[in-house]
């Protein structure tokens, strides 16, 4: 009878070396591996089994939303009401855009709304003005240019050279008088978010005041900061054509069809480079099977929502009203480069390992101030552009811009769309889906006269609500796997 050798006796080295190499091929066999469509389905399954919903949650509650709606007014679905809805909801779009990339992080900005309520209140008073410095106090003015140049210099401290960057676009503006011009004057308001960003990314990171504290004293803060800026009296902007016309005007029949032409062949080409490149050098891909089909999904519901904006959706036969709205494709242009920021850039990386366990970053090598500061940049920024389609879509500089509950739509909707509040977990699209629901409830609502304003905020919270509850207990579940 022949003993089987022991693992651990020299005479088993071949046996070894075989496993070894079994092991290795069996490593290097997934390497390679082919993903098709059933892979996909099935990856997808054991991902919701394991706790990571997605944005499922969030286009299910929007499907249901739509269904209840539409059986409450029958001018909900119109293509009216339907093509009101990016106005309505850009600006909570583009500030929980911003809001992503902190949340990711485990962090809170609760400043976002009111620091873009002071942005676009500083931009309406240059264009009012014809020039801010004649607009404000000269103790004011020099204020903020002092503010936004420290700001400058701590940025370059920091090594967040994109922020430096944009808030000297800014100073270059008001120095060249340039403040004046409209589209100017919205880039400089973008600047001034940058500024605030970098102080409440610089007390975050390197001082270690909890973001909560900290957004919460300058939400507080740049309230006081507007009335300054406004002197007190709201200012308008209707009258300002492209002001005006980021939340109500369209894109023209035909520039609808090329955005989304080039978004969409953008997509597949991008995707099917991808697959053949990674198929060439041997590594795992997606079958272009697979590839084809997410590529006509898109494609599907890309052409079709092109085709039914481009339908004239004016009830007035005197007017057409044609053509994808500016408030829809701007923050789906925002979304797409947010997505390859995130996903494709060694920052995006860094910015998940943070959100993920911070303290592993560090021991990694990541720069976790840096990553934390350059979050907070971004979402000022993206806060001071959601007050400027604000002030678009309210018709002027108010008061209490960006004051109340715009902050906590931003935020609902970004986590209604599936971002995680405990950091580590979400996509730029959910911000997108989230504000759909959030525009849906009220615009719902208001169709219905009998229906009092009290349902919105209950409704509103009830989402809020059930989306936190999502992520709590997926988090659980994925825990106990």
């Amino acid at each position: 009878m022949t003993e089987t050798p022991d693992s651990g006796a020299p005479g088993t080295t071949p046996a070894a070396t075989t496993t070894t190499v079994e092991r290795s091929s069996g490593s290097f066999a997934l390497d390679i591996d082919r993903r098709d469509l059933s892979d996909a389905v099935r990856g997808y399954v054991n991902r919701l089994r394991s706790g990571d919903p997605g944005a499922l949650p969030s286009v299910l509650g929007l499907i249901i939303l739509g269904l209840i709606f539409s059986q409450v007014s029958s001018r909900f679905l119109s293509r009216n009401n339907i093509g009101n809805l990016p106005g309505q909801g850009a600006y909570i779009a583009i500030i929980a855009l911003g809001l992503v990339f902190v949340l990711l992080l485990g962090e809170i900005d609760l400043s976002a709304g009111t620091t873009g309520g002071m942005c676009a209140g500083f931009a309406a008073q240059a264009i009012f003005s014809n020039g801010l410095h004649k607009g404000i106090s000269g103790g004011l003015f020099w204020i903020l240019i002092g503010s936004m140049i420290a700001a400058a210099v701590l940025a370059v401290w920091l090594k967040a050279y994109t922020g430096a960057a944009m808030i000297v676009i800014g100073l270059l503006i008001v120095a060249t008088g340039l403040d004046k011009h409209v589209v100017f004057a919205l880039v400089f308001a973008v600047s001034i978010g940058s500024a605030v960003g970098v102080f409440t990314g610089y007390m975050v990171a390197k001082i270690g005041i909890p973001s909560f504290i900290v957004t919460l004293a300058l939400f507080l803060a740049w309230q006081g900061v507007l009335l300054f800026a406004l002197n007190s009296q709201p200012i308008g902007v209707n009258n300002y054509s492209f002001w005006y016309g980021l939340a109500h005007n369209n894109m023209s029949v035909a520039w609808s069809w090329v955005y989304t032409i080039v978004v969409v062949g953008g997509y597949a080409l991008y995707t099917i480079v991808k697959s053949l490149r990674a198929q060439r050098a041997g590594l795992a891909a997606d079958t272009m099977q697979l590839v084809l089909v997410r590529a006509g999904v898109i494609a599907i519901v890309g052409l079709g929502v092109t085709f039914l904006a481009n339908q004239n959706r004016n009830p007035n036969p005197n007017f057409k009203i044609q053509g994808l709205p500016w408030a829809a494709t701007i923050p789906v242009t925002l979304m797409i480069i947010c997505t390859i920021g995130l996903s494709k850039t060694t920052w995006g990386r860094h910015l998940f390992a943070t959100g993920g366990n911070a303290e592993a970053a560090r021991r990694a090598g990541i720069d976790v101030d840096h990553i934390r500061v350059t979050a907070f940049v971004l979402c000022s920024s993206f806060g001071a552009l959601g007050g400027v389609f604000l002030a678009s879509n309210t018709g002027g500089a108010q008061l209490d811009l960006g004051a109340g509950n715009i902050l906590l739509f931003g935020v609902a909707a970004a986590v209604i769309g599936g971002v995680s509040l405990f950091g580590g977990r979400g996509k730029p699209r959910d911000a997108i889906i989230g504000a759909l629901v959030i525009v849906i409830i009220p615009n719902g609502i208001g169709l219905k006269p009998s229906l009092g304003a009290q349902w919105q905020n209950i409704a509103t919270g009830a989402v809020l609500l059930v989306a936190a509850a999502v992520d709590a207990l997926s988090r659980r579940r994925a825990r106990g796997r």
